[in-house]
């Protein structure tokens, strides 16, 4: 897929490149090698970030959207090789954890049904509160009330909300009702993966890793007592971004 990248960005002509790897490469076995061919094949070095600098990457590219956090919020970035929980208050980020609890790794690590069933909604639910028990703990003592959700399972879910195909609607912040999350929700763990292929919204990459998505969603919600939830498009890219209009951060 670098070879359509390569092209894009060629057809562009930018001044600077900037790649960057996250949780799949620093756990792989085969890293080096990968990242070697990978910068062999198209001439880009490739920097891998640790977790606590992908999720300050994260909050950046969050507090582009947002330039503040009104409310203390959890941001949740749920992604295949790991998930980042930040907890942040207008525009300090109060607290962060990355866990190699990402989507990818869970469906590998659990033999799903299809579809999903009660008893291994129970078991997601006690693995992910065992992995974020920190990140939980810490949201009640900082009294977070609001989940701002970032990357693709949240942009899937409110695709589906609204109706449209994925990448059809930018968002820069959307609030998403609960209401609305629980339908969404039902009728994911409810469905077989032929159903969800066919969904309004669906993107046919997230097809599998949606449904232990909305199950540490709606964990979060539960164990937090969430009130409000907004998504937003702005994430690692844009953070990404945010150091390279910012010199000195550590990327350049």
């Amino acid at each position: 897929s670098f070879q359509i990248q390569k092209q894009i960005i060629e057809k562009y002509q930018p001044n600077k490149i900037r790649v960057i790897a996250t949780s799949a490469v620093r756990t792989a076995n085969n890293k080096i090698q990968f990242l070697e061919t990978l910068g062999d094949n198209s001439g880009w070095l490739v920097k891998v970030v640790s977790g606590e600098k992908e999720a300050e990457l994260i909050f950046k590219g969050v507090l582009l959207a947002f330039s503040e956090l009104r409310e203390p919020a959890v941001i949740l970035d749920i992604g295949g090789g790991s998930n980042e929980l930040i907890v942040a208050h207008k525009k300090e980020m109060l607290w962060k954890e990355s866990q190699a609890t990402g989507m990818a790794r869970v469906i590998n690590k659990f033999n799903l049904s299809d579809p999903v069933k009660k008893r291994e909604i129970e078991s997601l639910q006690t693995f992910f509160a065992d992995a974020h028990k920190n990140a939980f703990e810490k949201c009640k003592i900082e009294n977070v009330k609001t989940l701002v959700g970032c990357s693709g399972a949240f942009d899937t879910i409110v695709d589906m909300i609204d109706e449209v195909s994925p990448g059809e609607k930018q968002r820069k912040t959307q609030e998403v009702l609960l209401a609305d999350f629980y339908r969404i929700y039902e009728k994911l763990i409810r469905s077989t993966r032929e159903e969800r292929m066919a969904m309004k919204g669906m993107d046919y990459v997230r097809v599998d890793l949606i449904v232990p998505a909305v199950i540490l969603i709606n964990l979060l919600i539960s164990e937090i007592g969430i009130k409000k939830i907004i998504q937003t498009d702005f994430a690692l890219r844009e953070g990404v971004l945010f150091e390279l209009m910012h010199p000195g951060n550590g990327l350049l």
